[in-house]
């Protein structure tokens, strides 16, 4: 089994359904190998959101508030970060940890450092921090995002996430070819989504769209 994880370091939704499908995988003691893409749900210039003060935001996120409490995470959502940052810099750093051998480290702490610290993942000296907090080279690591080494890879995933993929909701997960979204943000949900490549049932569930919405 082969599974994309689309997703995107700002998306509540990302966060949890990332935990649940670690989680099942090993309940179940699959050997399975994960693949995280980026996509952004604002991408540069577009303007920035307020995601702190928008009510219509913080009522649909809800949602994740016991499956955050179930997964032992003291999530902010939304963190007072105001506005959202983009994650265009988070996303071509993943690339620099992935070359060199962090990546998944490095995507647990970006994560971490906005969902709950608070941090601005969207400010390199934020990232270069995370950066030596994975093991790399903080400095490396900072030469190679200003001089905007990943900029192309990060751009042109994002364009096949969109494109290609035709993901339209966060986190979309990609099994064997096959999109499927979280519902319930259950345990048991992301099992059965294993076991049997496909969710359980026809009521769409909450996500983040890429409008840089929720839906």
């Amino acid at each position: 089994m082969e599974i994309t994880f689309v997703t995107d370091y700002v998306c509540p939704f990302c966060i949890v359904g990332k935990e649940l499908l670690e989680r099942a995988i090993d309940r179940l003691g699959l050997d399975v190998q994960v693949t995280h893409h980026p996509i952004e749900l604002t991408e540069e210039p577009e303007p920035r959101v307020d995601t702190y003060h928008d009510e219509k935001r913080r009522e649909r996120y809800k949602k994740l508030v016991e499956p955050g409490k179930a997964l032992g995470l003291d999530l902010k959502i939304p963190p007072n970060i105001i506005p959202r940052p983009y994650s265009r810099l988070a996303h071509e750093g993943w690339f620099y940890a992935k070359e060199h051998g962090a990546g998944k480290l490095y995507s647990d702490l970006v994560y971490k450092a906005y969902f709950i610290d608070e941090e601005d993942i969207g400010e390199l000296s934020v990232l270069a921090d995370i950066a030596g907090k994975a093991g790399l080279n903080a400095d490396e690591f900072r030469q190679a995002l200003e001089e905007g080494t990943y900029k192309k890879v990060q751009r042109d995933a994002v364009k096949y996430a969109k494109e290609d993929l035709k993901v339209t909701s966060l986190p979309t997960l990609v099994i064997n070819g096959k999109k499927i979204n979280f519902q319930e943000y259950t345990i048991d949900e992301a099992v059965r989504i294993l076991q049997n490549g496909e969710h359980t049932t026809s009521k769409a569930g909450e996500s983040c769209s890429i409008d840089g919405c929720c839906s």
